[in-house]
């Protein structure tokens, strides 16, 4: 697993999930992380703990109730719902394993392509960042002997002659003359 940098993000990331605990009690949660028309500093309390001032896709966020997940777990929902390597997340299993409550799980698209860095403060506490995993890209050669050669090989069509346009253009012009005769006629009679 490449190394994340939690706390930068970069313009182009994408694939990275950062996971908070939000030491906050249970009937708090959904207040803290809902946008609000009014109050405070900030009207959306999660985004003040990010320590982050730009826009965020709140479709990029989840607040998750660990014990919820049941026997899967949060290692099991990263793996399973998330699409994380198990083996980048079997070193925190035992960390992950131990969380409790809720966690805010943000994804890279959160950021909507924009390059912040965070700094996150209570009741968000960072747990741990981890990347998607992507389908591994190969390049192998075609099995058919049809596949191979090169562009150049290829035939080139032949650029369109100025005789060959004349005849389009004079097509046209009398397909258009013999509609507006047809048309004439159709309103004299």
């Amino acid at each position: 697993m490449t190394q994340i940098n939690p706390k930068n993000v970069t313009a182009n990331e994408r694939g990275v999930i950062r996971i908070y605990g939000i030491d906050l009690p249970a009937d708090q949660i959904q207040l803290f992380a809902e946008r609000h028309e009014t109050g405070g500093d900030d009207p959306w309390p999660l985004r003040a703990s990010l320590g982050v001032t730009a826009d965020l896709n709140e479709d990029s966020i989840e607040i998750v109730d660990v014990e919820a997940l049941g026997e899967i777990g949060l290692a099991g929902y990263l793996t399973l719902g998330n699409g994380v390597a198990p083996a980048d997340v079997e070193p925190y299993r035992e960390l992950l394993t131990g969380v409790q409550g809720h966690v805010a799980i943000v994804f890279s698209s959160a950021f909507k392509g924009a390059a912040q860095t965070l700094a996150p403060a209570a009741p968000l506490r960072f747990i741990a960042a981890f990347r998607e995993e992507g389908a591994p890209v190969t390049f192998e050669a075609l099995p058919d002997d049809s596949a191979k050669g090169s562009l150049s090989d290829a035939p080139r069509k032949k650029p369109v002659s100025d005789a060959a346009m004349s005849g389009r253009v004079a097509t046209i012009a009398l397909l258009v003359m013999a509609l507006l005769v047809w048309l004439m006629i159709k309103i004299a009679g």
